[in-house]
């Protein structure tokens, strides 16, 4: 699959919440993902992306999460935008997120995820 194959794939795959077959068939096994903040800023390795998951679920309640595009650039990236409405479980307090994400693709697969948000 080219970039805008997969793209196309993923956006349909996260709007129906079937993140299993995103991670077992779109992304590459040596994935790099880059938040835009944070300690743990950048994750490698499936491993890691299913850790960063697991913190994720466990520190937030997601209400609602969409994501369209993609947008293509060139051959091998696309961007798409993700739409959340959380609940951070720590503290309560529900608000909404608007990010950017930009994929690598290299033969077929993912090879890296970068998030572009707000850090209010």
């Amino acid at each position: 699959m080219n970039a805008q194959e997969v793209g196309t794939k993923l956006v349909e795959l996260f709007n129906k919440g079937d993140f299993a077959t995103i991670y077992g068939e779109l992304y590459s096994p040596e994935i790099e993902s880059i938040e835009a903040s944070g300690d743990d800023r950048v994750a490698k390795g499936m491993e890691a992306i299913n850790a960063k998951n697991e913190w994720w679920e466990s520190a937030m309640e997601v209400h609602s999460s969409t994501m369209e595009g993609p947008f293509p650039h060139g051959e091998d990236e696309f961007a798409v935008t993700i739409e959340m409405d959380v609940t951070d479980k720590a503290g309560g307090f529900r608000f909404q997120m608007k990010e950017v994400g930009v994929y690598r693709v290299n033969d077929g697969k993912v090879v890296q995820e970068k998030f572009y948000y707000s850090k209010g």
